[in-house]
């Protein structure tokens, strides 16, 4: 067709390719004749990037951000290097899989004696004392009634979302005593203005006398306020029996768990114009909450463990 004095875009739409497709053979042919037809042998440019680049990459990786950046990303990581675009730092690391934005946070105890206090957590889960009363105890500190104007908000498209203004009022905070029934799975809850020993010795008074002449095991995490002079307190409750858990370990309290329920189901987006009208509302989740309320159920599933390898700048 090009030989009868067809046009390249002509020949694109008589045979349904692009006209790039079309010029790209007509150019191959007029150069090579029908050599210029064969696929075989490299094409293309020689790659820019090799290996070594990859290396250099993680390289840099391993090192201190420049001063006044917190992390590398990609335009650092390219002005760095000086000789690699960032299109490629990119494409790089995605094919590794790693992503520079992503964070991960991690606790690990340095209790010495973390096994046998976790194996004792565990076993008041697991396997409680017949006819005790197994109790997760903890605090919610500081539950801000924050007032905020909220309503609807109805896109362009017709779609309607609630919304809050993003100023708001504080009226006061409350804090939370919550303790966690291990067996039926409800929560008591009770509200103080403070976070002190002489208020977790009150909850726990009203606590135990919810239970008369019953054995009690209460989990605790190591907050100053659960230990100092409780020996004295349970000198005259011998029926109640602390177990705590490891150092920064809390997450082995399964009242926490109830927290973020909390948290997520009737805190967030909420606005209080009081801290009455905050505790009023917190009882009335917790009650609801309640009445179909059901133990969590303690498992054990295999854990592959990572490797990690810290880093550490000086």
């Amino acid at each position: 067709m090009a030989a009868e004095g067809a046009a390249t875009r002509a020949i694109g739409r008589a045979l349904g390719c692009t006209t790039g497709t079309a010029s790209k053979w007509r150019v191959r042919y007029a150069k090579d004749r029908l050599a210029g037809f064969s696929e075989v042998g490299a094409r293309g440019a020689e790659a820019k990037y090799d290996g070594e680049t990859d290396r250099r990459i993680l390289a840099l990786l391993d090192t201190p951000p420049p001063k006044g950046y917190a992390n590398w990303s990609g335009p650092l990581i390219a002005k760095a290097l000086g000789d690699v675009h960032v299109q490629y730092v990119w494409r790089f690391l995605r094919a590794q899989k790693i992503d520079l934005s992503g964070r991960k946070s991690w606790c690990v105890s340095n209790d010495p004696e973390f096994a046998a206090k976790a194996a004792e957590i565990v076993w008041l889960y697991m396997a409680p004392p017949e006819n005790a009363i197994v109790l997760a105890i903890d605090e919610k500190p500081s539950i801000q009634a924050l007032e905020r104007a909220q309503g609807y908000l109805k896109l362009p498209n017709g779609r309607a979302i609630t919304g809050q203004s993003h100023d708001y009022k504080r009226n006061g905070t409350t804090t939370l005593f919550a303790a966690l029934d291990l067996k039926s799975g409800k929560v008591v809850g009770r509200h103080y203005k403070r976070r002190r020993r002489v208020e977790f010795l009150d909850f726990m008074n009203k606590v135990v006398a919810d239970y008369p002449d019953r054995e009690i095991h209460v989990v605790l995490d190591n907050l100053s306020t659960h230990k100092p002079k409780r020996d004295m307190w349970l000198k005259r409750h011998k029926n109640v029996h602390f177990h705590f858990t490891p150092t920064h370990a809390s997450w082995l309290n399964q009242v926490e768990i109830r927290f973020s329920i909390l948290s997520a189901k009737s805190l967030d987006g909420a606005s209080f114009q009081s801290v009455p009208e905050l505790i009023a509302h917190i009882q009335a989740f917790i009650a609801d909450y309640n009445e179909t309320a059901k133990p969590f159920v303690w498992t054990k599933s295999q854990v592959h463990q990572k490797r990690l390898k810290p880093c550490f700048a000086e």
